[in-house]
């Protein structure tokens, strides 16, 4: 979908845009998930690494991990017996960088 100017007549949303934006709000409101996205960030990380990162088992590492797969948000690539997981796009890179930087101009009191 192109940018366009608030001047300018925005796209209409397709009932399936609106119902996937909805599921990956959802899906990002959780903490951990925050927390392992934010982990990604820096790079493909192993289960075991997300999980020690995130201060959670890595069965609850690769419960949470589950769901960002579902909705395309992170990657998987095997490398022997370890899963190393990544961010699936620019987008979601992009999105997350964005409410982080929103997030610390809402608790710090600072104008964007």
């Amino acid at each position: 979908m192109a940018v366009r100017k608030r001047s300018q007549v925005r796209d209409v949303l397709s009932r399936q845009q609106v119902e996937m934006a909805a599921r990956m709000f959802n899906v990002l409101a959780d903490p951990t998930r925050l927390r392992i996205i934010h982990e990604l960030l820096g790079g493909e990380r192993t289960v075991t690494a997300l999980a020690r990162s995130a201060g959670i088992t890595q069965s609850a590492a690769s419960h949470q991990l589950a769901k960002l797969r579902d909705l395309d948000m992170v990657t998987t690539r095997r490398e022997g017996p370890a899963v190393h997981y990544g961010l699936a796009t620019e987008h979601v890179e992009t999105f997350f960088r964005e409410a982080l930087y929103h997030a610390d101009h809402a608790v710090s009191g600072t104008r964007h």
